[in-house]
């Protein structure tokens, strides 16, 4: 078990399911089931997995003055995410509409409402911080503090950059620098996933990278190890929402590459508890249990335990 401490957004998240994307213009749409409304956002759901997983989290964020925080916890659910860290501040919780269809392509519509302008309380971070194995953040503008807090106490840091874009890139130095892990999804990357990957490495000499290419798989590159290598998706359920797939495989790399520092068997893992997730409706449901992922990671790799080869 680590001790994560997880910043970054939370958000309001309405999913809908499509039959094609673009969508063609109908004045009404009447499908049973197609419509999902839940908490959501990068941390929220990496921070849900982590706890899952048995790590201990301290989840931090900002939302709306007047929002319920009971809603973070719904009651359904087997696991409590502690909202003690989650600040009420800003006017509203920022939302996010996201539509999908059988193809697995995506289409968001996110609103951020006044995330920009807020800061976050850092003066109780600081002893929580030290007390931590590793810092996870978003790259939004309140977690700023956070990387160069992780820098001051000597602290690894795993980022979720998510969509990478040149032009913002100057904007994600602050993350790009200190990170020890950074996550990509390959959704607007324009240049070869390889050369992104030296470039990155090379610039900032970034440890670790993990590469989303959607159905196609991921590239995990460890630089102490020399590893550059592309591994396909695997399945172990059918594919009902791709929606948080990319939180729940880094979260899950995260518990296991703190564990012993084998970025491959860490990585299979991710693997594996992503494909399960997909098979659920919400970023936040759909987790194996460890016991599964031993299960599966045995009989897809013939990769027992303590022997991580």
């Amino acid at each position: 078990m680590s001790k994560f401490l997880v910043a970054g957004v939370t958000q309001i998240e309405t999913i809908v399911r499509v039959d094609k994307i673009p969508i063609g213009y109908a004045p009404l749409t009447s499908v049973n089931d197609s419509i999902y409304t839940a908490v959501g956002g990068d941390a929220y759901n990496e921070s849900l997995a982590l706890e899952w997983l048995g790590d201990e989290v301290s989840f931090m964020s900002i939302v709306g003055r007047n929002q319920d925080l009971s809603v973070i916890n719904p009651p359904d659910r087997k696991i409590t995410l502690s909202t003690e860290y989650i600040i009420p501040q800003m006017r509203e919780t920022p939302t996010e509409v996201v539509l999908y269809d059988k193809q697995r392509k995506q289409q968001i519509f996110e609103d951020i409402k006044d995330l920009r302008e807020n800061v976050y309380d850092m003066s109780m971070v600081p002893p929580i911080a030290e007390a931590s194995d590793m810092l996870v953040l978003a790259n939004a503008n309140f977690c700023r503090p956070f990387a160069k807090l992780a820098k001051e106490h000597k602290k690894p840091i795993a980022v979720n950059i998510r969509n990478y874009k040149p032009e913002k890139e100057k904007y994600n130095t602050d993350f790009l620098e200190p990170a020890k892990v950074l996550y990509f999804s390959d959704d607007t990357l324009t240049e070869d996933p390889y050369d992104f990957i030296k470039r990155i490495s090379d610039t900032y000499g970034t440890e670790i990278i993990i590469l989303g290419q959607g159905s196609e798989g991921l590239i995990l590159f460890d630089k102490t190890q020399d590893l550059r290598v592309h591994y396909n998706t695997v399945k172990t359920n059918e594919v009902v929402n791709t929606i948080g797939a990319g939180n729940a495989l880094f979260a899950c790399f995260l518990h296991y590459y703190m564990e012993n520092g084998d970025s491959v068997n860490a990585i299979k893992n991710a693997l594996l508890f992503a494909s399960y997730k997909i098979g659920y409706m919400g970023t936040s449901n759909g987790f194996m249990t460890t016991d599964q992922l031993t299960q599966w990671r045995n009989l897809i790799w013939g990769i027992k335990d303590n022997n991580f080869t």
